[in-house]
């Protein structure tokens, strides 16, 4: 299969919720951490604030964070390979076409989680099914095979109006990866399909939230690129957080005929601050797909009858003699500040 059959997608969760739609799978959404700090991780999987009723808000389950950085080979590794009977209950494929990387980390994820909130869907469940004896480098072509699954991942190529010739040299891009990073049994794996299998990060030691135990590892590869790259990205794959605010009002709305009066308001006050939760999540999923919306939105026409427009009117060779004397300052600014 040619690479150029799978395209290069952004690190967006509205994106990634998107793709978990689109490949069947109900239940879940994608967020994206700004910081692994204790608030963050918090604030990321509360339904809300401690209720004086029900007591401490009941924590929405995080089934695996995918993280995208930019690749190189002399990255140290961190975690012992798997190679004993694990195997057989993780789902591990090899990455073996380019510009994958994006999906298949993130149905590292999907394929990893056994959790009631989650409807893995007919596609996903038949190819789990049908793969699961397979080594991980037959799963990976079963996986860059599945017509259904690089439809969807395709659905977010870059929209283009012209065609490049690809005899001439190209300016070489950036090598950023996807990977993965997953709660199995007691333990915190790294899934990424361009090593020999699962890496095993250590014991999970808080069985609340295993986000604890898998900070300071991610910390640490962090720390391992500075002086030579700061753009990371994090993001959460976690249940519907919709559904269990729902559920923490049914909870809510089930005392009520038992409370006392003093009670009663207390349930008022909490049941508002849930539906305040509420339209929040309805509107940043209202902005999700937006996004998307835009994102698959072919903007060339416009861009096309504008550039149109400014030629007509003369503008637009000054514009372009403009913008070209702008890169060429930028240009000789940037290697005075790399020769001083």
């Amino acid at each position: 299969m040619a690479d150029a059959e799978w395209c290069l997608i952004e690190s967006d969760p509205a994106i990634f919720t998107e793709l978990i739609a689109g490949f069947g799978v109900g239940g879940l959404q994608v967020e994206e951490l700004y910081s692994l700090d204790d608030d963050s991780l918090r604030q990321l999987r509360q339904t809300g604030p401690q209720s004086s009723v029900l007591g401490e808000a009941p924590a929405i389950p995080v089934h695996g964070i995918i993280f995208l950085f930019r690749w190189h080979n002399e990255e140290k590794t961190q975690g012992t390979l798997v190679q004993d009977d694990r195997l057989s209950s993780i789902f591990f494929a090899k990455q073996v076409i380019r510009n994958a990387c994006a999906t298949q980390a993130l149905l590292s994820v999907l394929l990893n989680t056994a959790h009631e909130d989650v409807d893995l869907g007919a596609d996903l469940s038949g190819f789990k099914a049908n793969t699961c004896e397979f080594d991980a480098s037959m799963k990976g072509l079963s996986l860059t095979n599945m017509d259904s699954i690089r439809k969807v991942h395709n659905s977010f190529a870059s929209q283009t109006l012209v065609e490049f010739d690809p005899t001439l040299q190209q300016k070489e891009e950036e090598p950023f990866h996807f990977v993965a990073y997953v709660p199995i049994g007691n333990r915190i794996y790294e899934l990424d399909g361009l090593k020999e299998g699962p890496l095993d990060l250590g014991k999970i030691t808080n069985e609340k939230d295993w986000l604890q135990d898998l900070r300071p590892i991610l910390q640490k590869r962090m720390e391992g690129f500075m002086g030579s790259e700061i753009r990371f990205n994090v993001m959460a794959v976690v249940s519907d957080r919709i559904k269990h605010i729902m559920e923490r009002m049914g909870r809510l709305a089930s005392l009520e005929g038992t409370s006392s009066d003093e009670q009663l308001v207390a349930l008022v006050q909490e049941r508002e601050l849930c539906e305040v939760a509420i339209a929040d999540e309805e509107l940043k999923l209202k902005k999700y797909k937006t996004e998307v919306i835009r994102h698959r939105h072919n903007y060339f026409p416009l861009i096309m009858e504008l550039l149109k427009i400014l030629a007509s009117r003369g503008e637009l060779v000054k514009m372009v003699d403009e913008a070209q004397e702008r890169a060429s300052q930028k240009r000789k600014a940037e290697s005075q500040r790399k020769a001083s």
